[in-house]
């Protein structure tokens, strides 16, 4: 039996493991933290929104990015300082305005494509993870961003997903409990949401069940690879430890750049911080209050998900700042400014926040593929569709994988749908 090695224990990483596990490997997780998503797979948006393939390579973004830099409370937040890594992230992030339109279509394909894997391994292994079917509304301020939708729609329904505008009286009847004026609006049926890690969690039990060894609390420090066997150098007190596979993946979130460096690839994975704020709806009147549909408002770049009755998530902003993962209180607010303003008889009076670095390409796609060493493979870089997108990137990967076994390798690493890195 072939023996692999999945490193990353967040939703890339667990369902990596159980999509390869399913195919008869013999699966081994590392993560350095002790249980599974703990980081950023721990209290996202929780949309599972095909509705919100659009990728961020517009003109427009880099118009509002410079708009917004001295502001502390902006969506869209850049840390002036220089680094290489930023440089050359947004360099290629400027490259890729030209596919823009066809990697929005490539992302809404592969989104619709990803739901019919995760419920079904949601049902198959019982796992409760609060999801809800009740569509995603995107609301709209100004008819300049409901126009913006328009063309976006057209391109969603190039990759097969359709939604439909509405107007701001049917806004109300869809989500009653939403205060505020709205030009207008579309609303996606088809999309839901549903507990990040509630779903990672329970994702990770059936792994162990199906025999996959959960190497948890063991920090990764090397990789090395030769086309034959791959190493994973563990380090615990100072003393290195190295265990040897067939082959290895990468599912590191912004970890990935540094182990594709050690094995001879480039992946150029950006850590973009993400804020969320966790509304505990400790009364009757705050859960009649809150909102059952999920929301993506476009002025402010903030999307929410109820997650069952007691619990509504608030989530969004993109900061570049390195590693950076405080939480700061000047990028919270506006989180919290925007419940009162928008759901005004919710109580914020208990307010969990929260702050993940998302692991995005300057493209806005996936890595999903090999690497340069034969028995080296990615699924990374996924940036603000991780959950989204997760069960079909590891069901592809592992098709791969188990391509590799019995097919001539292909050179190179593969984009999703076969399109090339």
């Amino acid at each position: 039996m072939k023996t692999i090695a999945v490193i990353g224990g967040g939703i890339t990483g667990v369902t990596t493991a159980y999509a390869l596990a399913r195919k008869g490997f013999s699966v081994t997780l590392f993560d350095r933290q002790r249980y599974a998503a703990m980081e950023t797979s721990f209290a996202n948006g929780g949309q599972l929104s095909a509705s919100n393939a659009e990728v961020w390579t517009h003109p427009s973004t880099l118009v509002k990015g410079i708009k917004w830099m001295l502001k502390r409370d902006a969506p869209l937040l850049v840390n002036p300082r220089p680094s290489w890594h930023k440089l050359s992230w947004f360099a290629e992030f400027i490259a890729s305005i030209p596919r823009y339109r066809q990697n929005t279509v490539d992302t809404a394909r592969l989104a619709i494509r990803a739901r019919d894997h995760l419920f079904a391994w949601a049902e198959q292994e019982g796992i409760d993870f609060d999801l809800k079917k009740r569509g995603i509304l995107h609301i709209y301020r100004d008819r300049k961003g409901f126009d913006h939708a328009g063309r976006v729609s057209e391109l969603l329904a190039q990759g097969g997903l359709g939604r439909r505008a509405v107007t701001p009286e049917e806004i109300r009847a869809i989500e009653p409990t939403l205060a505020g004026r709205y030009f207008g609006g579309y609303y996606t049926e088809s999309d839901s949401t549903g507990d990040i890690h509630k779903f990672t969690q329970g994702l990770a039990q059936a792994c162990e069940r199906l025999g996959v060894t959960m190497a948890l609390g063991q920090d990764v420090v090397s990789l090395a690879a030769d086309g034959k066997t791959a190493t994973v150098t563990t380090e615990a007190q100072g003393i290195a430890h190295d265990r040897h596979f067939d082959s290895l993946v990468v599912c590191a979130g912004v970890a990935s750049r540094r182990f594709a460096g050690q094995l001879g690839d480039r992946v150029n994975v950006y850590p973009v911080k993400g804020y969320s704020i966790t509304v505990n709806l400790l009364d009757a009147a705050s859960q009649q209050a809150a909102p059952t549909v999920s929301l993506l408002d476009d002025e402010t770049k903030l999307v929410t998900s109820r997650l069952g009755a007691d619990r509504f998530r608030v989530a969004g902003t993109a900061e570049f700042n390195g590693f950076n993962k405080d939480i700061r209180a000047d990028r919270i607010k506006p989180l919290v400014d925007w419940v009162n303003a928008c759901f005004p008889g919710v109580s914020t009076r208990q307010v969990v926040p929260w702050a993940g670095l998302r692991p995005m390409m300057p493209d806005m796609m996936p890595r999903v593929g090999r690497g340069r060493r034969a028995n080296v493979f990615y699924n990374t870089g996924h940036g603000h569709l991780g959950w989204t997108l997760s069960a079909v990137t590891a069901d592809m990967v592992s098709t791969i994988i188990d391509q590799s076994l019995t097919a001539p390798r292909a050179a190179g690493m593969i984009a999703p749908d076969g399109f090339a890195a």
